[in-house]
């Protein structure tokens, strides 16, 4: 039955990825404006015969529809264009950045499961209690706080402040390139991203998980294994975690798709070398292939997420593999 679910879910794969691109397609041409416009008011290309040449070259002067169904052969052969921008294959520039992005984006993830999961628990366990206020407190101001604003108090804090970490970037500059030091390095740097990003995603785990936590205590199998004179400890590990982290995993699955949004801004109050950076500079300079590529890419993401969200509801919740 498991494998069933997921080759399914990897056929509905193909037309989601269609969709995607041409939904994203269609609103970029939607949008005033084109590269070329960019180089002349930067003053890089004045010739209108280049322009018009270049035009030529780049397939701009085909209708939509035609440039569309290119683009689709393209992807479909695992090209997802060229980056007038830097000059490179678009799979370069993504290759090339996604790393950043991927340890920000599981160590905040990492985080908001860990923090969430906890504070959701330790609520449940003492509700109404000032626990349960400070965590209710706490979800409240995380959720509400602005990951920007969120980000530049932690720089003002523990960077200025105390100094205890960079106020921005992945690597200290002149650094060791190579070996465990420059591991450190980068973990050094990645703590107070990681942390904006994930204490806002942890706010939303502590209050799902308190819920649900809260709907197990009152099922018939835990008062029996109360009444079997199993500790309240032995409890809650061993029977109400389980069923309880059942909407948690659906709420992972879904918010990976959304850590990629909330990665561009703290990408931009950190300096961090990801793919928000490139997303929101070929936003603005309209190279729209990266723009492209990189929903592309932030699309197989969520797929491949969900597919693991299956895997571990089979593992946490027997009754779907039967």
């Amino acid at each position: 039955m498991l494998a069933r679910l997921l080759l399914r879910r990897l056929l509905w794969a193909v037309p989601l990825l269609l969709g995607v691109i041409v939904m994203n397609f269609a609103l970029i041409q939607s949008v005033p404006g084109s590269f070329l416009d960019v180089m002349t008011a930067e003053q890089q290309v004045s010739d209108p015969v280049l322009i018009e040449r270049l035009r030529v070259t780049y397939g701009m002067d085909q209708p939509a529809w035609v440039q569309l169904w290119h683009y689709i052969r393209s992807v479909a052969h695992f090209d997802l264009g060229f980056s007038y921008r830097q000059n490179l294959p678009v799979s370069d520039v993504i290759v090339a950045h996604l790393p950043a992005t991927l340890i920000l984006m599981l160590s905040s993830i990492g985080i908001a499961v860990l923090f969430g999961v906890l504070a959701g628990v330790i609520a449940a366990i003492k509700v109404n209690t000032w626990w349960d206020t400070l965590v209710s407190l706490l979800a409240v101001i995380c959720f509400a706080a602005p990951s920007f604003w969120l980000g530049l108090m932690l720089i003002v804090l523990f960077s200025v402040k105390l100094g205890w970490f960079p106020v921005g970037g992945m690597s200290s500059i002149g650094g060791d390139d190579s070996g465990f030091g420059h591991t450190l390095d980068i973990l050094h740097h990645l703590v107070l991203p990681a942390l904006t990003l994930g204490l806002f995603y942890s706010a939303t785990y502590a209050r799902v998980m308190r819920a649900s936590m809260l709907e197990v205590t009152r099922l018939d199998h835990i008062r029996t294994a109360y009444a079997k004179g199993l500790t309240r400890t032995r409890v809650v590990i061993s029977h109400m975690l389980r069923n309880a982290l059942l909407p948690v995993v659906t709420l992972l699955g879904v918010q990976l798709g959304t850590v990629l949004g909330g990665s561009i801004v703290v990408e931009a109050v950190f300096s961090w070398p990801g793919i928000g950076s490139v997303l929101l500079d070929s936003v603005q300079s309209r190279n729209y292939p990266v723009v492209l590529g990189v929903l592309i890419v932030s699309a197989a993401t969520v797929i491949v997420a969900n597919l693991v969200v299956d895997i571990l509801y089979a593992r946490l919740d027997p009754r779907i593999r039967e």
